[in-house]
């Protein structure tokens, strides 16, 4: 794996990507970073695809400052340009949460570019509402170490996994230059505009859409229940819906072997996004 900056419309971000072959884009969610793909991105390019994650602007090791006004169509415009950047004009989404929210919108945008769509515990599908839009908002906004942990604690559903370690790591990238300005900005989005965005209905009108469209759910996901995902599988008809099991918010990073198996076979079936290697129709997904 190899990382690099990248900017668009003023603003760096941090680019991870692996492997060569069709191009699958991971967007991570709320106050993470693209290295939450990191049980990903190798084997996915192990199955023939060039994996690229990237830094959303405000998170991780992208740029803090200049991102307002933030909104979900403007990063979906900044990600379009950073991808044309890197050489890639056609690709599969995958977003978790907030990066579901920007995948669907960039493939409202431009479906012309976008040869499949994984959403995993996706907001922006269907409206939050103002009470789970105030809840979001102010468990994102915080920047302490002890908000930080309830918030980790709150997307996992192993505790185990927040360690002392990853607590001290988010608080320092979260405290940097200009981050809790970036998430104060964010948040306000969060809370007083982030539904004037939802793009459900605009997807599920774009019927030619549905056999490569997936859904993926955490079953024990506590930040984005999985009742919204029942309601996202109603409205989008996916080809693919599916719940992991003793997973919360972030399945690909609790339980990345079920979710590497979930994405692999999902993109390898025939009319969806088979890897170069293999001609379409013939390939048989590898259970590793």
């Amino acid at each position: 794996m190899i990382q690099y900056p990248c900017a668009a419309y003023g603003i760096q971000t941090r680019v991870l990507e692996a492997g060569t072959g069709p191009a699958v884009v991971f967007i991570h969610g709320l106050g993470a970073r693209a290295d939450r793909w990191r049980h990903n991105l190798d084997p996915l390019a192990a199955a023939g695809y060039r994996c690229v994650a990237i830094d959303l602007p405000g998170h991780g090791f992208a740029s803090k400052s200049d991102i307002a006004p933030f909104s979900v169509p403007r990063c979906a415009e900044w990600l379009a340009d950073i991808l044309r950047q890197i050489g890639i004009e056609r690709c599969a989404l995958v977003g978790t949460s907030l990066g579901g929210y920007i995948a669907g919108t960039m493939a409202c945008q431009a479906p012309e570019r976008i040869e499949a769509l994984v959403l995993v515990g996706a907001i922006g599908i269907v409206p939050m509402g103002p009470d789970a839009r105030a809840a979001i908002s102010s468990r994102f906004g915080t920047v302490t170490r002890e908000g930080i942990e309830r918030k980790l604690r709150t997307v996992l559903f192993d505790p185990g996994l927040v360690t002392p370690a990853w607590i001290e790591e988010e608080w320092r990238i979260n405290n940097s230059l200009g981050a809790p300005e970036a998430f104060s900005c964010i948040a306000d989005y969060i809370r007083d505009g982030i539904d004037d965005d939802v793009i459900g209905k605009q997807l599920a009108l774009m019927h030619d859409r549905r056999h490569s469209t997936a859904i993926i759910w955490g079953r024990e996901d506590k930040a984005v229940q999985v009742d919204v995902g029942h309601r996202c599988r109603e409205l989008l008809q996916p080809a693919l819906y599916e719940e992991i099991p003793e997973a919360g918010h972030g399945p690909y990073l609790e339980k990345p072997e079920a979710f590497n198996e979930l994405l692999i076979g999902f993109l390898a079936r025939e009319g969806v996004y088979p890897p170069i290697s293999h001609e379409r129709g013939t390939f048989e997904a590898s259970s590793s």
